[in-house]
């Protein structure tokens, strides 16, 4: 299997929102997106039951596995760990508002077994990561003390956003670049931009300090995937670490 980055190095993180498929196959989207050049590949199933979740993150994570790229699930601590994942995305309500400070603390069950722990640790190993059963946990942030927080708390990466207002946040107020000025100048862990990012506005978010970033809309409305991610990751590339 080829070897996954270190997040450090990581610059693109991409999803299969089933929000945004338009009746596409979300094998063919993921397996799209790590053609493009993603570093990390999320699942993010809003709203639906872990049972109807599963098959599908189980079929992604193999994509994501043959790639070398970060599988992440959105929501399911439970779940990630039962596929193998070696990620697992929160928010601020689903971590700290259910009365988490660490992310030790977040209770995995029975859920995984034999063979999701055993592809946890590989993903570990193929990391350098220390060994674990468990996936790691990368949590949203709105505000520095939500990043600081998180840090604290053990994240593996920091979310920070949105930026830009979004349709996957909706209701939710833009960060705008002040919160990216503040985390290129406070953050050590890695962390993404997130919100509202194209192309277009791309370069400000850059050079407001962001180096790492996480795309939805402007990569899943192209009519070619792949080509969308490439474009993406070719700009990023452009502006080292």
């Amino acid at each position: 299997m080829p070897k996954l980055k270190a997040l450090a190095d990581c610059r693109l993180y991409t999803f299969v929102d089933t929000g945004y498929l338009a009746g596409r196959d979300p094998e063919e989207v993921g397996r799209a997106l790590c053609e493009g050049g993603a570093d990390l590949l999320q699942l993010r199933a809003k709203g639906w039951p872990p049972e109807q979740v599963r098959p599908i993150a189980e079929r992604l994570q193999s994509i994501a596995e043959a790639a070398g790229v970060w599988f992440v699930v959105n929501d399911h601590p439970e779940l990630a760990a039962a596929v193998g994942a070696p990620l697992c995305h929160l928010g601020q309500e689903d971590f700290f508002g259910a009365g988490y400070s660490h992310v030790t603390q977040v209770p995995w069950g029975a859920a995984a077994g034999a063979e999701g722990a055993e592809r946890v640790r590989w993903a570990s190993e193929a990391a350098g990561v220390r060994e674990s059963s468990r996936p790691e946990i990368g949590l949203s942030t709105h505000a520095p003390l939500q990043a600081q927080r998180a840090v604290a708390a053990g994240a593996a990466y920091v979310a920070v956003g949105p930026v830009y207002a979004t349709p996957t946040k909706p209701g939710r107020p833009a960060v705008t670049l002040d919160y990216v000025r503040w985390a290129a100048a406070h953050l050590q862990a890695p962390w993404f931009a997130i919100g509202g990012i194209t192309l277009e506005n791309l370069d400000g978010v850059l050079g407001a300090g962001a180096r790492r970033v996480c795309v939805v809309g402007a990569i899943l409305g192209a009519s070619d995937v792949a080509q969308a991610c490439s474009a993406f990751k070719r700009h990023l590339l452009s502006v080292p670490i």
